[in-house]
C-alpha cells in the first residue's frame, strides 16, 4: 500500500464515523411531554394476626423504611376492610381508636398523603442503633391479651422497615419492650413473607 492511499484511507475514517453518527435525525432539544412518571407506590409490611397467627400486609406509606413511622401504623390497627378480611391485633390499642382508613396515595401518583397521629402515638418509643432496633410500649398503653403475638406485631414489622431502611445489611434481632418491663427479642425467621 503507498502512502497516498493510507493518507486517503485515514481522511475516510472521520468522514464516515460522522455520516453513520448522524443517521439523518434532527437534534431536538427538551420534549414536554406531560406531568412526571407516577413509579411504583412506596410500601411498608406491616404485621397483624389472622387465625391467631401472623399475617403481613402491605401499606401504602410516606417514609418507606422508617421504622418508627411502619410501627406507629401498626398502632393503628387493622382497617376496616383488613379486619372484614379477618385481621386482628393482639396490641392494646384504647376502644374505640381503630381507625377506618390507612394512608392513601393521590391519583397524580404524589406522595402519599398520612392520616394525622393520634393522641395516643407516643404510647411507643422506637430506637434505631445501627443495625439493632429496639420498641418500648409504654405501660399507659395497657397490657396486651397475648404478649407473644403482640411483641412478635412489633418485631417483625419493625424489622421489615429496616430491612427497607438498610437492604445491604442483614438486620440484627428487635428487642420489644411490653407494659411491665417484659422484654422479648425477635427473630425476622420467625416472619411470615408478605
Amino acid at each position: 500500500m503507498t502512502v497516498g492511499r493510507r493518507a486517503r484511507g485515514a481522511l475516510l475514517v472521520p468522514a464516515m464515523a460522522g455520516v453513520l453518527a448522524s443517521c439523518g435525525i434532527p437534534t431536538t432539544g427538551v420534549v414536554q411531554a406531560g406531568g412526571p412518571a407516577a413509579g411504583v407506590v412506596p410500601t411498608t409490611r406491616l404485621y397483624f394476626v389472622r387465625d391467631g397467627a401472623l399475617a403481613a400486609v402491605r401499606r401504602p406509606t410516606a417514609a418507606p423504611g422508617d421504622v418508627e413511622s411502619a410501627v406507629r401504623d401498626l398502632l393503628l390497627g387493622p382497617t376496616g376492610a383488613e379486619r372484614s378480611e379477618g385481621l386482628t391485633t393482639r396490641l392494646p390499642l384504647p376502644t374505640g381508636m381503630l381507625p377506618s382508613a390507612v394512608p392513601t396515595v393521590p391519583a397524580n401518583g404524589g406522595a402519599a398523603v398520612v392520616p394525622e397521629a393520634p393522641p395516643w402515638a407516643d404510647l411507643v418509643k422506637v430506637t434505631v442503633s445501627g443495625h439493632r432496633v429496639s420498641v418500648r410500649l409504654s405501660s399507659a398503653a395497657g397490657e396486651p391479651g397475648d404478649p407473644g403475638l403482640a411483641a412478635a406485631q412489633l418485631a417483625c414489622t419493625a424489622d421489615a422497615a429496616q430491612r427497607i431502611a438498610d437492604p445491604d445489611t442483614e438486620p440484627g434481632p428487635v428487642t420489644v419492650t411490653l407494659p411491665g418491663g417484659r422484654r422479648v427479642e425477635g427473630a425476622a425467621t420467625r416472619c411470615p413473607g408478605g
